[in-house]
C-alpha cells in the first residue's frame, strides 16, 4: 500500500485537527470581537469606546511578528467590520491594514511578551488607529470631523488596560485549541 492510501485510511491527524481549530481560531475570534463592537456596544453606552477588532488585530500581529499575515488579517477584520458598522465601506479595512503591518513590525523588535511593552504598544496603537482613521475621514470623505486628542488619550488608556487581560485570556485560549 502506498503511503498517500495509507495517510487516507488512518483519518486526520493531531496536526490536521490543530490545522482546522486553528483556522476556526483565527476566523471566530474577530467576528466575535466585531459582533461585540457593533452589536453589543450599541445597546451598552459604556462599552462603546472599547475597539476589540482593532485589539484582536494587534493581538495577532504580536503573536504572528510577520507583516505579510498580519497585514491579510487586519484587510479581513477591517472590511467585515466596515460592513456590519454603518461606516464607509474600506475606512476600518484601511486602517486596520496599517494597524497589522505595523504591529508586526514593532513585534519583531521589541520583548512584546513584557506586558508593560504590550501596554504601551496598544496604546500607542489605539491612538494611531483613531488618528489615521480621523485623517482618512477627512482626506477622503471630505468630513470637517475634529480630533479630540484628550479623549483619544483617555480611551487609549482604557483599551490598553484592557488588552492585557484580553491578551492573556486569547493566549490561554489559542494554547487549549
Amino acid at each position: 500500500m502506498s503511503e498517500f492510501s495509507e495517510r487516507l485510511l488512518a483519518g486526520p491527524t493531531r496536526k490536521d485537527k490543530s490545522e482546522r481549530m486553528r483556522l476556526i481560531w483565527l476566523l471566530l475570534v474577530p467576528l466575535l470581537a466585531i459582533l461585540f463592537q457593533v452589536w453589543l456596544a450599541r445597546r451598552v453606552q459604556f462599552l462603546q469606546y472599547l475597539e476589540l477588532p482593532l485589539l484582536i488585530t494587534v493581538h495577532f500581529a504580536l503573536g504572528a511578528r510577520g507583516p505579510i499575515p498580519s497585514v491579510f488579517y487586519g484587510m479581513f477584520i477591517g472590511p467585515v467590520q466596515d460592513s456590519l458598522s454603518h461606516q464607509p465601506i474600506g475606512m476600518f479595512g484601511i486602517v486596520k491594514t496599517l494597524v497589522g503591518y505595523f504591529a508586526a513590525s514593532v513585534s519583531m523588535r521589541f520583548d512584546v511578551e513584557n506586558p508593560i511593552v504590550t501596554f504601551i504598544l496598544c496604546f500607542f496603537f489605539y491612538f494611531f488607529h483613531q488618528f489615521f482613521y480621523w485623517v482618512l475621514e477627512r482626506a477622503l470623505l471630505g468630513h470637517p470631523v475634529l480630533f479630540n486628542a484628550p479623549e483619544t488619550l483617555l480611551f487609549g488608556l482604557l483599551n490598553a488596560a484592557v488588552s492585557l487581560p484580553l491578551f492573556r485570556i486569547l493566549d490561554k485560549l489559542k494554547v487549549a485549541a
